[in-house]
């Protein structure tokens, strides 16, 4: 189950697989095996490269209604996030980050053809990101919102898959 996590104004591609007997957890693409035992309700001991962390976990409010919002209290604190599953912003988006910025992701498999941005980079609504190559079609990828471009997610001349992360936009505070 590949999901988008959004931490404060962090967005993180995330994917839990189970198989063999195990789970393993894909954080921007980098797999770590996983062990999860519920502890009680709500409460569950994590074991990963090889320390282990006690997570207690409470369903939580969002303004967006097909999110799932948790509040998780670990031994360094407390933080509020949210998992959405990627392909709302594919049905949403039509390959343009939203409103508030956010993650461009793939339409459709391509090829990212030309990098029109990098980190760091302000944008303006209707900017173009990305030039990237479908079905022997030139399609250019825009945002739908002035901010700053945080993450390049892809390189040029690199195949994608649909809902891919291209690019991370974050809008600029109020």
């Amino acid at each position: 189950m590949k999901r988008t996590l959004i931490l404060g104004k962090d967005q993180h591609e995330v994917e839990l697989l189970h198989q063999g007997g195990g789970t393993t957890l894909v954080w921007e693409g980098q797999s770590h095996a996983i062990d999860i035992l519920e502890l009680e309700s709500g409460c569950y001991s994590i074991l990963m490269d090889g320390r282990s962390v006690e997570v207690r976990l409470d369903q939580a409010k969002s303004p967006d209604p097909e999110a799932h919002a948790y509040n998780a209290m670990l031994h360094d604190g407390a933080y509020h996030f949210a998992l959405v599953d990627p392909r709302r912003a594919l049905l949403s988006g039509s390959g343009s980050a939203g409103a508030g910025g956010g993650l461009l992701m793939s339409p459709m498999p391509g090829k990212i053809v030309k990098l029109l941005v990098k980190a760091g980079d302000q944008v303006q609504e209707g900017q173009t990101l990305l030039v990237m190559e479908a079905m022997k079609m030139q399609n250019e990828l825009k945002t739908s919102t002035p901010g700053t471009v945080t993450i390049v997610h892809v390189q040029e001349g690199a195949t994608v898959e649909t809902g891919a992360s291209l690019v991370t936009v974050v809008a600029p505070e109020a």
